[in-house]
């Protein structure tokens, strides 16, 4: 592809303005780790908010999503359009808990809600198992659809597209903190927003669109293929698209950006909110800009790609350089992208790197607090200054990208099989995250036994199993295997709770003084407190609030796949469809902010 010299301004100014907002933040930044991980503390929500659909809009999500679409259809976007619940449980049940328990991180919870040498033994490992390996991994497939980008679109080799693609988001990350990431994530979204538009209007526009009647002949040609939802009267097809990640996926798997009751970069974001109010609006607009307004330039990508490239074949025919590692069904969308004219393409080449960067920069944040506060503060000096601290970050910054570009370079191919991957890694420990806030039964082993079994379950289901050998006549493997491993741990920890002894009264009394979760689950440890004469229950806290949260989870849900589907029908030429999805979207906004006040957020 040429670049003509517009192009190249266009790119230098979009880098010069991320180095400069790096530049500004970073005086604040290196004051301390409360500067440098949660920006102080005082970030507001709307800047939050679009922060966090900045990460999840990553460059390898175009691809992940372009694949779904290639391989299963539109239908296929259930995998991750079911998190939504998760979202919304995340707004209105722990946004503002997670605020209160006012940490740095959220390993920092595990020393709050345990004790003793297994909650020591929880946060440290999972400060290198998360920080360390599983977020390199999701840089790394990150940066599995930066190489593809830069081997379709310019021919440049694998390790030229990372250290390219790596210098200037580790200069403004290094420098600037989490202030310096957030406010490049605004920058960078409208960027990255913009491209994916305009990538759609130039995808309905090629010739061999044109030929067959537009994004009408498209749907023509693809029938069943467009659809928003499986065939309901095939069961092979509906129970593994929608009934399973709908029934079962949202509450089971521990997803990054979708941990069920939030954590990750999720609970950074709202552990640097102002306020519970600013946590709550932080994640509620997050989750509308996330499911209701991004994934429809992407989705008519796929499709028109689909007329284009049929087969993997036809682009192997176009572009005989891509090394056969990396063809698979996700590289279509950079292969689209090729077709943009000189001018055009500085803009959606910024717009590519911009969600790039806006992802990794949030990893190497999120990453370097785990290592950082989780690990070397807590296990290795206990006495470190701040200046330490935030030297240490910094580097810890640096180690994280060079990891990341390893995996990218040497174990990976596929971001769907990378999405399943993490997937299964998760599968069954979901529950525990939302129970643990409300049960006061749950304890630091079953935690522990939870991550264990999880970890093996995964390791032999995607290296030692075939999808093919648990197939079954309705359900396909690796559906079969989501299943399994989510029943085996789930299994493996409820015995475990069960089997081992609470966590001692005065650690449950103090942590249910700090976030006031409420309800009937931890009855027995506020009786005992009582017993003792010491009340653990604030009066404005008394009145369990979950029936009006559940309320209000159902209302934004409905809101949201409102606003999904009336985008889609309107894309669709369905406008009729669309007018009536998008007044009940409206009629559920105006009924949630006008009774958002009996949810008693400070």
């Amino acid at each position: 592809m040429k670049f003509i010299t517009i192009d190249w301004i266009i790119i230098s100014v979009f880098f010069l303005i991320i180095l400069i907002i790096g530049y500004m933040a970073s005086k604040r930044a290196g004051k301390n780790t409360s500067e440098f991980f949660l920006g102080g503390r005082g970030m507001p929500w709307w800047l939050l908010g679009i922060s966090m659909v900045a990460c999840t809009f990553s460059a390898d999500t175009p691809n992940l999503v372009t694949g779904m679409v290639r391989e299963s259809g539109v239908a296929k976007n259930w995998a991750w359009w079911a998190f939504l619940i998760t979202g919304m449980v995340t707004v209105f049940i722990y946004a503002k808990l997670w605020r209160r328990s006012n940490i740095m991180t959220d390993l920092e919870f595990y020393e709050m809600r345990y004790s003793g040498k297994a909650a020591s033994f929880l946060r440290g490992f999972r400060s290198i198992y998360l920080g360390l390996f599983f977020n390199t991994l999701i840089m790394g497939t990150v940066s599995l659809a930066a190489i593809k980008i830069g081997s379709v679109m310019f021919g440049l080799e694998p390790w030229v597209t990372i250290v390219a693609a790596s210098v200037v988001v580790v200069i403004y990350a290094v420098m600037g903190g989490l202030r310096g990431v957030v406010w490049a994530d605004f920058f960078q979204y409208s960027i990255a927003m913009f491209g994916a538009v305009l990538a759609a209007v130039v995808a309905i526009r090629q010739p061999e669109i044109i030929e067959i009647g537009g994004f009408q002949g498209i749907m023509r040609e693809l029938g069943t293929k467009v659809s928003f939802m499986p065939d309901f009267s095939d069961p092979s097809v509906l129970i593994p698209l929608l009934i399973i990640p709908v029934a079962v996926q949202w509450w089971a798997v521990w997803y990054p950006g979708a941990e069920p009751g939030g954590g990750g970069y999720i609970a950074q974001r709202m552990l640097s909110a102002k306020n519970e109010k600013n946590a709550v609006g932080a994640t509620l607009l997050f989750n509308f800009a996330h499911y209701a307004l991004r994934p429809w330039p992407w989705i008519i990508v796929a499709l028109a790609s689909l007329i284009i490239y049929p087969d993997l074949d036809a682009i192997r025919a176009e572009f005989p350089h891509i090394s056969e590692t990396y063809l698979k069904d996700d590289i279509a969308y950079p292969v689209m992208l090729s077709r943009l004219h000189p001018g055009w393409l500085g803009l959606v080449v910024a717009s590519l790197i911009a969600a790039y960067m806006s992802t990794i920069g949030t990893h190497l944040n999120w990453g370097s607090s785990y290592m950082v506060n989780d690990f070397y503060k807590r296990f290795i000096n206990k006495k470190a200054g701040e200046k330490e601290l935030v030297m240490m970050a910094r580097l810890t910054t640096v180690l994280l990208m060079i990891i990341a570009g390893v995996f990218s370079l040497t174990f990976m191919n596929n971001a769907t099989q990378a999405f399943n991957i993490l997937l299964l890694s998760g599968a069954g420990s979901g529950a525990i995250y939302l129970l643990r806030w409300f049960w006061w039964r749950i304890n630091a082993w079953t935690e522990v036994v939870a991550m264990i079994v999880a970890t093996v379950v995964a390791v032999i289901l995607v290296f030692f199993v075939e999808d093919d050998a648990v197939r079954t006549g309705i359900l396909d493997g690796f559906t079969m295997k989501l299943l399994l491993a989510t029943g085996i741990t789930t299994l493996a920890w409820l015995i475990t709770t069960i089997l081992t002894k609470p966590e001692p009264q005065k650690t449950l009394e103090n942590f249910y003084l700090l976030t006031h979760p409420g309800g009937p689950g931890w009855k027995k440890v506020v009786e005992k407190a009582a017993i003792k004469g010491i009340n653990i229950t604030k009066k404005d806290h008394k009145r369990w609030e979950m029936p009006v949260q559940l309320l209000f989870v159902f209302l934004g849900c409905l809101i949201i796949y409102c606003a999904l589907f009336s985008i889609g029908n309107f894309v669709y030429g369905n406008n009729l469809a669309g007018i009536i999805l998008g007044g009940i979207a409206l009629a559920g906004t105006f009924l949630l902010f006008k009774y958002f006040h009996r949810l008693r957020i400070k």
